[in-house]
């Protein structure tokens, strides 16, 4: 017996290779949750006018969108909304879309934006005339705020329990760096998965990117993101943006900015052009908080999908540190690591910190190899399914934590404070040729 407990503990420190001083001992994966993602034939005659999936998304100063679908093409696309619950004071109408995936056709995919509304407010509110009563609450106008963080989400029983976490964590907006229900093709997954998420993501803004698990291309048949697009439409036109795979919004003192890896992102592609002009425009009297988030790691220790991101780096690094970005958050790798402040593969103060938080309860499992030795702008890692949580508590000054998921308790694993890079003399410090990138045309 003793044997064995040494075998198993000598087994976990060769798969962990993580910067912890003890080991941890991981969980196994679960299965994917059955959740009746009401898989639709066409000949299937379902008449139910009762909104399902509702999700809620920053629109723009002082404005939500509320998405919802129905099975009935008839209902309508408005939202009664108000401050007390069953008295809506207010409504504002919206738009639909649909769209058909082979033999799949989805409901009626319902945006409706409301506003403008109050800071840190708690709203009511029905979609389509019927249907149970939601509640919302807005962020704050300023610090602090929190965010609640965690990519490559899925529909696991690991999902379910980092859903629960995020949940106590009192978070204001939630970021995904993409790879959402892991639908893969298989259509009625993401009806499932907005059933899965709706308790949460109807009562706070998901901001989300797309990851590769979106993309469902079918070469000649179909383009890629139709459902992605369809149903999680995020601020791209408020922000600019000519792409829902792209687009940036600001809150409580923050800016940020969504990017798209699976989108074109050379020199020369309308995204770059894009990010450019974007940048140029932060004020950090206004927002003195910079963060960028996308899919696919830069920096990126485990060995899983190692050197996926260098090219995308090595288009638009340069850009982000000319902006003074303190901060960049990924997914796709199955596992969590933090960077040190670094920029063109070395440790750099005026760097960006990179986060990996793929970790979310993907149904593929956790990334468990890393490279050995450490690199030297890698500060720690751990193949853990988990969250992350950011406070802003002043313009200068904000708070990362991350908890894995430990039988199903959030235990804080790893946590830092972070100044912000305008409240140092990087700024000031780099040379105009750099920060003039953001200006040329």
């Amino acid at each position: 017996m003793e044997l064995l407990k040494l075998l198993r503990l000598v087994v976990a420190v060769l798969l962990s290779s993580t910067a912890t001083p003890e080991a941890y001992v991981r969980p196994l994966p679960r299965k994917n949750l059955d959740l009746g993602g009401g898989f639709r034939w066409p000949w299937d005659s379902k008449t139910n006018s009762q909104p399902q999936q509702v999700h809620i998304s920053l629109a723009g100063e002082k404005h939500m969108r509320v998405s919802w679908i129905t099975d009935d093409k008839n209902s309508p696309s408005y939202v009664e909304y108000g401050k007390s619950p069953g008295k809506y004071d207010l409504v504002a109408q919206g738009d639909f879309t649909s769209y058909s995936y082979m033999l799949y056709s989805s409901g009626k995919i319902h945006h409706t934006v409301i506003g403008p509304l109050e800071y840190n407010t708690v709203y009511y509110y029905r979609c389509g005339g019927q249907g149970p009563e939601f509640k919302l609450k807005t962020p704050p106008a300023q610090f602090p705020i929190t965010f609640a963080v965690a990519g490559d989400l899925g529909q696991t029983g690991w999902t379910e329990s980092t859903l629960d976490h995020v949940d106590q964590c009192k978070h204001h907006v939630y970021l995904l760096p993409g790879d959402l229900s892991y639908a893969d093709y298989m259509q009625h997954l993401w009806d499932s998965f907005g059933k899965l998420v709706e308790p949460l993501a109807s009562s706070r803004p998901w901001m989300v990117t797309e990851g590769n698990h979106e993309e469902e291309n079918i070469p000649l048949l179909k383009d890629g993101f139709v459902s992605y697009n369809s149903r999680w439409k995020m601020p791209f036109e408020e922000s600019g943006s000519t792409s829902n795979l792209y687009y940036s919004f600001e809150v409580a003192g923050v800016h940020i900015v969504m990017l798209g890896s699976y989108a074109d992102y050379d020199e020369w592609s309308e995204q770059y052009r894009w990010l450019k002009a974007d940048l140029s425009k932060v004020d950090r009297k206004r927002t003195p908080w910079l963060v960028v988030l996308f899919h696919v790691p830069w920096y990126n220790s485990n060995k899983a999908h190692q050197g996926e991101g260098d090219d995308m780096k090595a288009a638009m690094e340069s850009l982000l540190y000319a902006a003074s970005v303190d901060l960049v958050i990924a997914g796709h790798v199955h596992a969590y690591e933090r960077s040190k402040r670094v920029y063109d593969g070395r440790p750099d103060p005026c760097g960006a910190v990179h986060i990996t938080v793929g970790d979310g309860g993907n149904r593929e499992g956790l990334a468990h190899r890393y490279i050995n030795p450490q690199p030297k702008w890698s500060e720690f890692r751990e193949a853990s399914f988990g969250h992350g949580e950011l406070t802003m508590v002043n313009s200068t000054h904000a708070y990362w934590s991350w908890h894995r998921n430990d039988d199903d308790e959030s235990v804080k694993a790893d946590d830092f404070w972070i100044t912000s890079l305008v409240s140092s003399r990087c700024v000031d410090d780099k040379s105009h040729e750099l920060r003039s990138m953001l200006m040329t045309p």
